[in-house]
């Protein structure tokens, strides 16, 4: 019989990238971490015995907590926040089990960038149209649900990451950007080992809007309609990002489990 306080491989990877998934404590030691440095998509490291930390970082949130084996570590920790009164589960079979599991990505623990105030930080062009959503998206969703970023005229991305220490992506000549007839958004994919059927699918309809190749999908001309109203809509590119984040949990979920649905009025109208 399940434990009431686990969750198993599955049901979490039905969860990942969703807007309302629960926040991820990976509390593998050093040593465990060492020998698999991956990381389950959206998790953070955190020790184990810093308890009182962890509990700010969680701010109330529902969270599950993972180990190498979903043992002790994971337990432990999991009924100590449970009498503290913070919903918590520990990940069935820990990372051990996550990597069994067949179609769930890890990201290579050093292809995230650097922390700059306990997050990653990322700098790129302003009055963003659509790579320059889809990323922030992706990162956010995927890598570092904390991350920030900053939007900075042209000309000026390379010294504000510079001076502030943050990751220019979607730029010329910058690690994080266009590779070949691919977009910025298949590198983030690449890079962070998200090659799951629903981010390819949802990356061929943002390529295709990107690079203004609508034959890749019939949805991309969609998406570069609704961005070019995005951008007319708000002044401001945060204000733009946080609707456009809304947007894309849209487009993924219907990546993800709703490709099959068509429409059609009255409903039982014959083809």
């Amino acid at each position: 019989m399940a434990a009431p306080n686990e969750i198993n491989p599955a049901q979490l990877l039905r969860l990942t990238g969703l807007p309302d998934a629960p926040v991820l404590a990976d509390v593998r030691t050093d040593e465990d971490f060492a020998a698999d440095p991956y990381l389950i998509p959206g998790s953070f490291r955190h020790p184990h015995t810093d308890i009182d930390r962890l509990k700010g970082r969680l701010n109330g949130r529902h969270c599950v907590v993972i180990c190498q084996k979903g043992l002790k570590l994971s337990q432990g920790l999991t009924a100590w926040l449970r009498s503290d009164g913070i919903e918590a589960e520990y990940l069935q079979g820990g990372m051990f089990a996550w990597r069994d599991l067949k179609g769930a990505p890890r990201i290579p623990a050093g292809a995230l960038p650097a922390p700059v105030g306990g997050s990653t930080l990322w700098v790129t062009r302003h009055r963003p149209k659509i790579d320059r959503i889809a990323c922030p998206w992706l990162i956010r969703r995927f890598a570092d649900a904390g991350a920030r970023f900053l939007f900075v005229s042209p000309s000026e991305v390379a010294g504000t990451a510079e001076r502030f220490g943050a990751t220019p992506f979607d730029v010329e000549d910058v690690f994080w950007s266009h590779r070949g007839e691919f977009c910025t958004f298949d590198t983030m994919l690449e890079e962070f080992g998200l090659r799951t059927a629903a981010l390819d699918t949802l990356a061929r309809v943002v390529r295709g809007a990107d690079t203004n190749r609508h034959d890749l999908a019939p949805e991309a001309a969609g998406l570069l309609a609704l961005s070019v109203g995005l951008s007319r809509q708000f002044k401001d590119d945060h204000q733009q990002l946080e609707a456009g984040m809304k947007l894309y949990d849209a487009l993924y979920r219907w990546a993800r489990d709703g490709q099959s649905e068509g429409h059609d009025w009255p409903a039982d109208r014959k083809a």
